[in-house]
């Protein structure tokens, strides 16, 4: 089986089976980026997602058993980190064992998506995203960087690029005429422009745009995300921007389009 989502998956599970066991108790009972949940609470819900997800047959009318996540966090609860990461890595072997068992065509298969009905393979694009997403909701707060370039992140970093129309046409508001070039560093190297003749879309170039943003990638995909505050990453540098003094505060401060 070749679909890239299977590889990225694999890389992202690996890289957290090289990280959860070397976090202490106070880590794994850390906040995480995501308000509701410590460390523990995201790998219990990254865990429970992929749990329902252990033989379910692509369908776009019979989505994956959601119900169940809750009942999955409120035993997860009562788990000590050690087990947690025990019960993450039996649940993420039998998913590679699903994947053994996939080709080509099972990927093309209609199917629920997070995002709208598509196919399996995309849905396991929005996997690769969350999955890629969640780790850094863990690391960051730990001051533990890691896994911010290769394949999963790039796949992370074309989920929120294929959102730019939406992120500066809608939550930032560009207006007719208006022009943001995006430069990010870091893991994942892109120039992004978005311009708006009507409406706002990604454009391949830029003569001369209105504002140029700098920022790593890592924290671009974070704040398009909504788990870290634009004001703390616009104090210590991480992101900037030359041009429209105001259109680029505004803009730095409003990229977010998910949660």
């Amino acid at each position: 089986m070749t679909h890239p989502s299977i590889e990225q998956l694999s890389q992202c599970w690996d890289s957290l089976a090289d990280l959860l066991p070397t976090l202490t108790a106070d880590q794994w009972n850390t906040q995480s980026c995501c308000p509701d949940w410590s460390v523990k609470g995201v790998v219990a819900h990254m865990t429970a997602i992929e749990e329902i997800l252990i033989g379910w047959q692509p369908s776009v009318d019979q989505p994956p058993a959601f119900d169940k996540v809750g009942p999955f966090m409120e035993a997860a609860d009562k788990m000590s980190g050690p087990e947690m990461y025990e019960k993450f890595i039996d649940v993420t072997d039998e998913r590679r064992t699903d994947f053994a068992g996939m080709d080509d065509a099972d990927f093309e298969k209609p199917s629920f998506t997070p995002i709208g009905a598509a196919n399996y393979g995309r849905f396991m694009d929005v996997r690769v995203f969350d999955f890629w997403v969640h780790e850094q909701d863990i690391r960051r707060p730990l001051g533990l960087p890691g896994h911010e370039s290769g394949p999963s992140a790039e796949t992370a970093m074309d989920e929120v690029e294929g959102s730019l129309g939406y992120i500066f046409g809608k939550k930032v508001g560009l207006a007719d005429g208006q022009s943001v070039t995006i430069k990010t560093t870091g893991g994942v190297t892109r120039t992004m422009h978005v311009s708006v003749d009507g409406r706002a879309k990604q454009v391949p170039e830029l003569d001369n745009p209105n504002v140029v943003l700098n920022t790593d990638s890592t924290t671009f995909i974070m704040l398009a995300c909504g788990r870290i505050d634009p004001q703390a990453e616009i104090d210590s540098g991480r992101i900037s921007w030359t041009g429209d003094e105001a259109l680029g505060r505004h803009a730095a401060n409003n990229l977010r389009f998910t949660m």
